[in-house]
Parts: structure tokens; C-alpha cells; sequence
């Protein structure tokens, strides 16, 4: 089938939105519908070259939300008419990670993902009979997308898919950080660094978490502000002495829990000291640039304090995001202050200019 999609043909360079073909599914596949996408900072690291596992040409995109068209033979847990949500980390139930709950990072596809192709080691995106790869085994950044079944969440009919395709990474990540990786306790207290979607999603996290205290770490008042919306008890513009600040306002002691969430090794060294000693945890659930390191004074971790990362926030994607979405619709989680501006596929180099001039939290693509 012909369809439009925004392809990446070189790094640093705009995606060029065009018609493509896609395949129709094989076994154990699916073709999906795409309703809305978000457009996630992943994204643009890799257009921008930055990501050493970048690959072109390619179709990016992976925060989606859409309908099931039809099912490739063997598929079982969707069926058309089924509303979806995109899972760059996918979970086949049945690999040794997927049976062990302190992991999500599935293995059934992993090597072949990591290399744009679906499971069987080739392409269904082409142009002009040239292979396109598929970007986090996702490429929603197009009217339709073929993926494996097992990279797809079937979730609640009625929830908005602009809404929900925010679960398919950034608000579940931030989510899954407080919720399943650290698996904050009830009454501690945490600190977040960066109100962007994902330290928002953590701040929420927390709360549902039942902290009893969450400081969140931000440049932006604006954000700061977003923050005490989702349950932020306190604010911090960010500065020099922002972690005296933090050991000052806990006693000397620091917090239970610290979420970095914005990338920035310097703010993740800010993570690891603000952690309490004799017990503080430190997620780290941002993306730092291509080789850089995090250096750590070895006293920290002697004297108590630990460092998890989290990828996807833990969250096991076809099991853990349906309950995170019903919670959303159940009043719990409030998505709508996330979305700052709705555009066309056309408008896909848009969201990235938004990105980086930080204005807004997150753009979402609609096709319909």
C-alpha cells in the first residue's frame, strides 16, 4: 500500500515528508491505523546524529496511539477494530526477562530491532524497491506502521489516542521510574531533576506512590509550575547550590529517592549527591549524549546510597500501560497540560523547532 510518512535520508538534516510503501503484515505482525503521535526528544537525538545506533534512511517516530487494520497469521491478543498503543520496548511474555519482574528489557527481538528491521531480519517500508529501516521497531511518524504483535498494548476504547499515544514512552517512562523501578514508599521523600514530560510523569508517579514529600528541580517557572499541578509539594529553580539547597531543606540528609530526567550528566552527578545516605536511591532516566561518562565519588555509594537506571520506567509495556491509561481515565493522572500544540504530519520539523526552543512539553501529530 502507498501512504505519507516522514523520512529521516540524513542526519542533521529535516525529515522530508513523501510517499512510501509499506508491505502488508506477515506472521505474528500486525498493520496499524495511526491516530496521533507524539513527537519525543528520542527523536530528534537521533535526526540530530547524536545517537551512535542511528541508522538512515529511516521512518522516525514512536509515541503512537491507533487502530488495528488487520492481523498477520498466528496473531492473537489484538484483532482490527482494536485500539493500540505503540511499544519501542516490546514484551514477548516468554523470554527470561519477560518472566522475571525485575526487568522489562525483553529479548525475544531485540537484536534485529536494534537494527531497523522486524523480527524476520527484513524491512515492510520501501521506496522505489530501496529497504527503509523502522526506527525502535515503531516508525509512527506515518499514516500507517507495520510492527510485531508483541510491541503492541491493546487498551480502553474510549481513551482519547492523542492522549494515550503519551504512554507509548515519555509519561510512562516518567511514570514507571517512581512506580516500578524505584518503587517509591509511602510517606518518603523525593526529588525530581527536570520538568519536562518524562520528570513530570515522575512527579506524578510519586504522588501515586503516596510520597510524602516531592521537591521538583527546574530552570523554567513555567514547568515548575506544571510540577505543582502533579503533586509537587515544592519547587526549586535550579542554580549553583542546588544541592546544598536540598541537603539543607532534608535535614543534611537528602531525599529516600532522586529521579534525573533531563540527560544532563552534571544534573545526574546533582542526582547521585542528593540521594540520602545509609539508604537513598538515585533513577537515572535520562538519555545522555553520545560518550560522555558520569563520574561518581565512590564515599557516596560506600556510604549507602544506590543508582538504578530505568529504561522505559520498567514499565512491562502490553501489561502495565492498559492499567496506566485506565488510571488516566479513572481521573488519577492528568494528561491534557502535557499537550502544548497540535500538528499535521506536515508539520513534523515543526515539533523538533518546538523541542528545542523548550516551548511546551509536547506536540502531538494527529493523521485524522
Amino acid at each position: 500500500m502507498k501512504m505519507r510518512a516522514a523520512v529521516l535520508e540524513e542526519f542533521g538534516r529535516p525529515l522530508s515528508v513523501q510517499e512510501v510503501d509499506l508491505q502488508e503484515p506477515a506472521a505474528g505482525e500486525v498493520l496499524v491505523r495511526l491516530e496521533a503521535c507524539g513527537v519525543c526528544h528520542t527523536d530528534l537525538y537521533t535526526a540530530s546524529g547524536a545517537d551512535p545506533s542511528g541508522y538512515v534512511p529511516t521512518v522516525l517516530g514512536h509515541e503512537g496511539a491507533g487502530v488495528v487494520e488487520s492481523v498477520g497469521d498466528g496473531v492473537s491478543s489484538v484483532r482490527p477494530g482494536d485500539h493500540v498503543v505503540t511499544l519501542f520496548s516490546p514484551q514477548c511474555r516468554e523470554c527470561i526477562h519477560c518472566l522475571d519482574p525485575r526487568t522489562n528489557l525483553c529479548l525475544k527481538i531485540r537484536e534485529e530491532q536494534g537494527k531497523g528491521h522486524l523480527p524476520d531480519g527484513t524491512t515492510r517500508l520501501s521506496r522505489d524497491g530501496e529497504p527503509i529501516r523502522h526506527f525502535m521497531g515503531t516508525s509512527t511518524f506515518a499514516e500507517y506502521t507495520v510492527m510485531p504483535e508483541i510491541a503492541l498494548a491493546g487498551i480502553d476504547p474510549e481513551a482519547p489516542l492523542d492522549r494515550a499515544c503519551l504512554f507509548a514512552c515519555g509519561l510512562s517512562t516518567g511514570l514507571g521510574a517512581a512506580m516500578y523501578t524505584a518503587r517509591v514508599t509511602e510517606g518518603s521523600t523525593c526529588v525530581v531533576f527536570g520538568a519536562g514530560m518524562v520528570g513530570l510523569g515522575a512527579v506524578a508517579g510519586c504522588r501515586l506512590q503516596n510520597a510524602g514529600r516531592i521537591v521538583c528541580v527546574d530552570l523554567s517557572a513555567e514547568r515548575l509550575e506544571m510540577a505543582r499541578e502533579q503533586g509537587a509539594t515544592d519547587l526549586i529553580a535550579g542554580d549553583g547550590n542546588t544541592v546544598e539547597r536540598i541537603i539543607e531543606m532534608t535535614d543534611g540528609f537528602g531525599a529516600d529517592f532522586t529521579f534525573e530526567a533531563t540527560g544532563l550528566v552534571q544534573v545526574m552527578e546533582q542526582a547521585v549527591e542528593t540521594a540520602r545516605m545509609g539508604w537513598g536511591l538515585c533513577t537515572i532516566a535520562g538519555v545522555a549524549g553520545k560518550g560522555e561518562t558520569l563520574e561518581i565519588v565512590p564515599r557516596l555509594l560506600i556510604t549507602g546510597r544506590r543508582i538504578a537506571g530505568s529504561s522505559f520506567g520498567g514499565v512491562k509495556g502490553r501489561d502495565q500501560v492498559p492499567g496506566l491509561i485506565d488510571r488516566y481515565m479513572a481521573g488519577e493522572i492528568n494528561v491534557d497540560p502535557f499537550i502544548s500544540h497540535d500538528l499535521t504530519l506536515d508539520e513534523v520539523n515543526r515539533g523538533f523547532e518546538l523541542m528545542k526552543a523548550q516551548d511546551g512539553i509536547r506536540s502531538v501529530i494527529h493523521f485524522n
